[in-house]
């Protein structure tokens, strides 16, 4: 039944390429929409999507416009019987919500209607969220704000960052899609309202986001370094420099409750402790500014003087 299902997929991440592995083997793929590529570095080398590769190595036609809400004709030529979304990065027109016999499906990554946006991954551990999970939506006009069809939970570890909770949902998303699929081809699946007092948000990241804020509980700060672990990363200013902070470690020590938020205070072979509101937090991994990323315990052997120096001072911001 599946194989004669003519599917568009749009999305751009390695979180759609998983999606789009399973799309590709069970149904059939008519087409693959994903954000144009980038030019990238120095030598304006341009990069395809991970969803763009995919698609080419399987011989699979690929359109990139522009703006799709002006751009949208060559997707309906392929007359689709389902579009599936899954990170694709643009607001989809209401011309093509309307067009496909089973609608517009988006794959998303947060329990709806907690975590509605671009970046539900990164807050539900920069939020302190204790589970998240993936819902398979029916797309509507506004931003995550359609019917839903099923969902499925995980739990978030205190060791999650960023990174291997991605890759969680990413294969749980390709999972549950393939489990749901039959009840929407069927018209056997749920549809369920999603209650607008229970709505969070998980917008895009900012740049002002990044940067670590020590007058915070240690716990709160260690969320936002996990949740923004390796992309695109939270960060500190010592001496200046911007230092990409990676990995830390929540320590219960209040013996240095006199020293000042964001003071190192002690340092030891293998990383350095910076004072937080409520205790101390042991910074593990960095990437100093124009250095590669490494244990604190490589920064040390060049930087053995940090003990009573206070993170986040006297830095211009522009």
């Amino acid at each position: 039944m599946l194989k004669k299902l003519n599917v568009v997929f749009m999305g751009t991440p390695l979180f759609s390429v998983p999606i789009l592995e399973m799309l590709i083997e069970n149904t059939n793929v008519i087409g693959v929409v994903t954000q144009p590529d980038k030019v990238v570095g120095r030598k304006k080398e341009i990069v395809f999507s991970k969803v763009k590769e995919l698609a080419l190595k399987n011989n699979i036609k690929v359109l990139q416009p522009l703006k799709i809400r002006q751009d949208y004709q060559d997707i309906l030529d392929l007359k689709p019987d389902i579009i599936i979304t899954a990170a694709y990065g643009q607001i989809i027109p209401k011309a093509l919500l309307d067009y496909p016999e089973y609608g517009c499906i988006n794959v998303h990554a947060s329990l709806l209607p907690n975590l509605r946006g671009g970046a539900p991954i990164h807050h539900a551990i920069i939020d302190g969220y204790s589970k998240t999970g993936i819902t398979i939506m029916y797309m509507d006009v506004g931003m995550d704000t359609g019917d839903i069809i099923s969902q499925e939970e995980v739990l978030i570890s205190q060791v999650d960052t960023y990174q291997t909770l991605h890759d969680k949902l990413s294969l749980m998303g390709a999972s549950l899609l393939l489990k749901t699929l039959p009840m929407i081809i069927n018209k056997t699946n749920s549809r369920i309202k999603q209650d607008e007092n229970k709505v969070t948000f998980g917008y895009n990241i900012r740049r002002e986001e990044e940067k670590l804020d020590f007058s915070f509980e240690k716990e709160k700060i260690n969320n936002k370094i996990r949740g923004l672990n390796p992309d695109p990363g939270s960060y500190l200013l010592l001496d200046n420099k911007i230092i990409k902070v990676y990995l830390a470690e929540v320590i219960e020590d209040n013996t240095y409750q006199e020293k000042e938020n964001g003071e190192i205070v002690k340092i030891d072979k293998k990383s350095f402790y910076i004072k937080t509101k409520n205790g101390l937090l042991k910074i593990l991994e960095i990437k100093p500014e124009g250095k590669s990323k490494m244990p604190v315990a490589s920064f040390l052997n060049g930087n053995k003087n940090l003990v009573g120096k206070v993170v986040n001072r006297c830095f211009d911001e522009k």
